[in-house]
């Protein structure tokens, strides 16, 4: 009966945290392109939005170059990674893995660091006498971008493409109208 009780408790706080996340902050969607005639600042960085702006929405995707990227306020700094991880779609969830503020995958449960890109993942060292698990990186895998404020606009650097990423894959799959791509 315990087991039930458990079981059911546990049902409901997933349907609780379900609908928190279905109506709490949506991304504001921005379609820019540097080719398409948007806004360019200083040095032919690409405007995103309004800093204050997003600091409320928290978070903003926009296309930089017809990539699909998104633009995280978390904790007083702005963060700008491709919207897609290195195997599927972002959720806008953040969580603080070993100090690092982070983006966890819905699906495949990534853990993907805002500050660098890495892909962190929780393993053990099994020669230790009591092995217990450590955060360690898989190197970065995540694309991030370059943020540059002025007067109040937030803007990216489009995307250094000689150098290449996990997340590069899906980002040019789904880049001009993938079937999972943004607003679809």
């Amino acid at each position: 009966m315990l087991d039930l009780i458990i079981l059911s408790l546990h049902y409901l706080i997933c349907f609780l945290i379900s609908v928190a996340v279905w109506f709490g902050p949506k991304d504001v969607d921005l379609h820019s392109s540097s080719t398409g005639g948007a806004e360019t600042g200083p040095d032919g960085l690409v405007f995103i939005g309004k800093e204050e702006d997003i600091k409320k929405s928290q978070r903003i995707t926009a296309k930089v170059d017809g990539r699909e990227i998104v633009v995280f306020y978390h904790e007083g700094k702005f963060h700008a990674l491709d919207s897609r991880c290195y195997r599927k779609i972002f959720a806008c969830v953040i969580s603080d893995i070993d100090g690092q503020a982070c983006i966890v995958c819905p699906w495949h449960k990534f853990k993907i660091t805002l500050e660098t890109g890495e892909g962190l993942y929780e393993g053990i060292n099994p020669l230790e006498p009591s092995p217990t698990p450590k955060w360690q990186s898989k190197g970065v895998k995540q694309r991030i971008h370059k943020i540059t404020i002025d007067n109040g606009n937030v803007y990216v650097s489009p995307p250094d493409l000689s150098v290449s990423f996990d997340s590069d894959y899906y980002a040019d799959k789904y880049k001009n109208g993938g079937e999972l791509a943004m607003g679809k």
